[in-house]
């Protein structure tokens, strides 16, 4: 396989991790002349960021470098002081965050990956024998509202002020609107699946789950390279289309790994989904086969224990469930795989590589 002409990865992702941290500072030095409270939310969110994966950020960079044809600006990762790829490769990673701080909040989720979020973190840090619990949560969770605010209103600034043609500017402004849209179109199909508003046939949660994620976690940055590197729409199109099967795929297999996965592995707080009723694709799976009146009974339970989790778990796997929504994510990752071989000339062979090496990646991931 062709090496993918892309930045050096661990240079990058540190270069990402500097600029995150920076904007993360600023942010807490300004917030000091509003008092200690509003200084010590930046600070909590800014040690919640740290560490995360940059998988969006990544994807926006190594595609645009895979489609660049100007080679200065990936070699060996060193890149320009004020370089607005990596700008806004930090935008989408704030619209990242801005969305989970809401969606923890829509939830009522206090950890992350195995440790509190920042909902969870203010929490611990005022939760004392002088404060009302509810109070306590409310005043947690409010912050974590206000904290996605900032956060999406910053990504919008830097989108806005981006060094780039202003063609450029309008277009990804546009795409970042159309992303914000489609990720809120889906939250609410989400929350009205699990509030049972919502009828839960499997094609609605397959376009709410189109919609949540893959829009913004893979489709908005492999179009945005398209865009900086002045790509034609047809490439961008391509790239979006591409993006919508990985991001479908990597959610189905996320929604697996939280019901069958390794906690220990993934890191995420196992079966969580199962116990708080979310409508996945693996739930509509065992909705159609005879096992579901016994499934259906311990999903309706009030509270699951981790026993009953388990079994229920277990009970999924035992009927189809399992199996049928991983034929879905595989399915989707050949769609994607098909349209990066079938795309002549539209991709440079250096971003079907960046391509190709991502799915190889995505089969059977335990993480």
């Amino acid at each position: 396989m062709t090496a993918p002409i892309c930045t050096d990865e661990a240079a990058t992702r540190a270069h990402l991790q500097t600029l995150i941290s920076e904007f993360f500072e600023g942010g807490t030095g300004r917030a000091a002349g509003y008092g200690s409270h509003f200084q010590k939310l930046w600070q909590i969110a800014g040690r919640s960021v740290a560490g995360g994966k940059l998988m969006r950020p990544l994807l926006l960079m190594n595609c645009h470098d895979a489609l660049s044809s100007d080679r200065e600006s990936r070699h060996h990762g060193h890149r320009a002081a004020n370089d607005p790829v990596s700008n806004l490769a930090v935008a989408v990673e704030l619209l990242h965050y801005s969305f989970l701080l809401h969606d923890d909040v829509i939830d009522g989720d206090l950890l992350r990956r195995g440790r509190p979020n920042l909902i969870g973190s203010m929490v611990n840090d005022d939760a004392t024998a002088d404060h009302d619990v509810a109070r306590v949560m409310h005043w947690a969770q409010t912050c974590g509202i206000l904290m996605g605010d900032l956060l999406l209103s910053a990504s919008h600034q830097i989108f806005a002020r981006a060094a780039v043609g202003e063609l450029q500017r309008i277009r990804l402004l546009d795409l970042l609107d159309e992303t914000i849209e489609d990720s809120i179109a889906g939250e609410q199909i989400d929350v009205g699946l699990s509030d049972a508003i919502i009828s839960p046939e499997l094609h609605t949660i397959l376009d709410m789950t189109a919609r949540k994620t893959a829009t913004y976690s893979f489709e908005l940055p492999m179009r945005m390279a398209a865009v900086l590197t002045g790509a034609p729409r047809c490439v961008e199109d391509r790239m979006g289309t591409i993006g919508r099967h990985l991001g479908l795929g990597f959610q189905l297999q996320d929604d697996l790994l939280g019901a069958f996965g390794d906690p220990a592995a993934h890191g995420k707080d196992h079966l969580s989904d199962l116990r708080e009723g979310k409508q996945t694709a693996i739930i509509a799976a065992a909705r159609t086969t005879p096992a579901w009146p016994d499934i259906e009974g311990l999903l309706e339970m009030a509270a699951l224990s981790q026993h009953e989790a388990a079994r229920l778990s277990a009970m999924l796997a035992e009927c189809g469930a399992q199996d049928r929504v991983a034929d879905l994510a595989e399915q989707e990752l050949r769609s994607a795989t098909m349209l990066i071989d079938t795309s002549g000339e539209d991709l440079p062979q250096p971003v079907r590589t960046v391509l190709i090496d991502l799915i190889e990646k995505l089969w059977g991931r335990s993480s």
